[in-house]
């Protein structure tokens, strides 16, 4: 397919990109503004420049801005979230647009911090806005591409465990991954947590700043590294565009580990894993447990052609996002539904039954139904089911059940 293959990451403070051609990035911050005069949109530090000489309005936050649907007035006209979110993201893509000849995209994976539903939603809204096929586009977390960017490197730079610090200007975030080898199948593990002595960078400018904020860097990395066995650590974020501050940090972090300072990680292992969608199968065959990916399997007991089977309706390391599910069955005398849900840390099996309350009494097996099923978040399953009738001898009537159930 031809077109550019791009990963974004996507922040309120900064949003990054890089092309797999040529390892191309831009780094930019999250603001817009529209200038009064012309009427024309700015982003990043031009946004900047135009706001300090009085030409315009400026508007950053985009994310938090579309997480609780708020609006902004400029010059008279209201914006949602989603509004500004377009245009800036059409205005970011002009950088590898402008430097590769092209609009086409083939691959446009975006990956924040956070994922959910919302935002989610939204950046498809962009999508459409942008004239980007909705399939062409993907929402991944911070430690999904992490994975993605680790498993792109050496092997010996993950046999063991991997670390990732991430100094930003509202977190510090420690990233943690383990690949996993199995007889069945091999797994990723990867998982985030937040860090509570996250500091403002702006300590970083004096002396005395830097001194506390290496003290606390110090505190986190004994907490987080003794006791394991490191293959690599990785840095990343504003934070650590220099290191000249935290040499306590850095001594601690070498000492019998490689690190690596790679402050464009997130968008290129974004970029990767977009790359991946083109290749036939997979370069990574990994079921991958992180944030944003299921850690359920969730299946239904059904005959076909005479024999009782297990219909998975979603597995383990899909997409909660993309993972969506519709099928027709015909009911056998059942009163409710029921799915079992396995989890991969557990043997056990667990049966949720959904109720099919105010659907009409028929005979055996005239009884026809839609059920839709998709996820609101990694954690729930959302499920609608339909009666869809028996041909002419049972008209489908409105009953429609919906529920969600918590994995």
């Amino acid at each position: 397919m031809e077109g550019l293959v791009i990963g974004l990451d996507l922040n309120d403070d900064y949003s990054q990109i890089s092309c797999n051609e040529k390892e191309k990035s831009w780094t930019v911050p999250t603001v817009i503004c529209r200038r009064k005069e012309k009427e024309t949109w700015l982003i990043g530090e031009e946004a900047y420049a135009a706001t300090l000489l009085g030409e315009g309005v400026i508007v950053d936050k985009l994310l938090k801005m579309v997480r609780k649907d708020g609006t902004s007035t400029i010059g008279g006209i209201c914006y949602t979230g989603t509004d500004l979110l377009k245009i800036f993201l059409k205005k970011l893509l002009e950088y590898p647009f402008k430097e590769f000849h092209t609009e086409e995209v083939a691959q446009l994976v975006i990956t924040m911090h956070k994922t959910d539903a919302r935002v989610t939603d939204c950046l498809m809204y962009c999508a459409d806005y942008m004239n980007i096929p909705r399939d062409r586009v993907h929402v991944i977390s911070h430690t999904e591409s992490f994975a993605y960017y680790v498993l792109s490197q050496r092997k010996e730079l993950w046999s063991n465990q991997v670390g990732l610090f991430e100094l930003s200007e509202d977190r510090l975030c420690y990233y943690e991954m383990k690949v996993q080898r199995g007889m069945r199948r091999n797994m990723v593990q990867a998982e985030a947590q937040n860090q509570e002595e996250a500091f403002d960078l702006d300590i970083l400018d004096s002396p005395s700043g830097c001194k506390l904020a290496d003290q606390i860097l110090c505190s986190c990395g004994e907490k987080l590294l003794e006791k394991k066995l490191f293959s690599t650590v990785f840095l990343t974020g504003k934070g650590f565009e220099r290191q000249d501050w935290a040499t306590g940090f850095m001594k601690l972090a070498c000492n019998r580990r490689r690190v690596f300072v790679e402050n464009v990680l997130f968008s290129r292992g974004a970029a990767i894993k977009a790359g991946d969608y083109l290749t036939q199968g997979t370069e990574f065959p990994y079921v991958f447990v992180c944030e944003g990916r299921l850690k359920a399997e969730v299946a239904l007991k059904v005959m076909r052609a005479g024999k009782e089977i297990m219909l998975a309706v979603a597995s383990y390391g899909d997409n909660w996002y993309e993972s969506k599910s519709s099928l027709e069955l015909i009911l056998d005398d059942q009163k409710e539904i029921e799915f079992i849900i396995s989890h991969l840390d557990s043997r056990k099996k667990r049966v949720v039954s959904v109720p099919l309350t105010g659907f009409p009494k028929r005979p055996e097996r005239t009884t026809r139904i839609q059920m839709n099923i998709g996820f609101t978040d990694e954690n729930t399953m959302a499920v609608v089911i339909r009666d869809k009738g028996f041909g002419e001898l049972f008209p489908a009537t409105d009953t429609v059940i919906r529920q969600e159930v918590i994995l």
